[in-house]
């Protein structure tokens, strides 16, 4: 078992940078690096502390398989996609980056509209 790799696929799959895992632990960023690459023998506290920064249980760490966060599915146009589930965090993000960028598209619009009416 490859706890250290389990941890940074976790980790990239939630989009979260070694430098946020390591700060929302309280410890510098190469130990957390040194965490993934297995340099250091992790205790189940700080497993614990790591499963809760990634919002998965340390069960879902140990026992991780990419086969249960990819699934293959059909949508429907019969096109394969892969997907992972996004945490209710990720989720709010999204929608957050969503309704920003809706604001920008219309200043955008507002912008060429204004400058055709000055041309006409």
């Amino acid at each position: 078992m490859n706890i250290g790799q389990n941890l940074r696929k976790i980790r990239e799959l939630k989009g979260y940078s070694q430098e946020y895992i390591a700060k929302a632990l309280e410890i510098s960023q190469r130990n957390y690096s040194r965490i993934e690459q297995n340099e250091v023998e992790i205790t189940f506290t700080k497993l614990q502390k790591i499963s809760e920064v990634l919002e998965v249980t340390p069960q879902q760490i140990l026992g991780f398989d990419e086969k249960i966060i990819f699934q293959n599915c059909t949508n429907a146009f019969g096109f394969n996609a892969n997907y992972y589930a996004c945490s209710e965090q990720e989720k709010k993000q999204y929608q957050q980056q969503i309704e920003h960028l809706k604001g920008e598209v219309i200043f955008l619009r507002n912008q060429v509209e204004t400058l055709s009416n000055q041309r006409s």
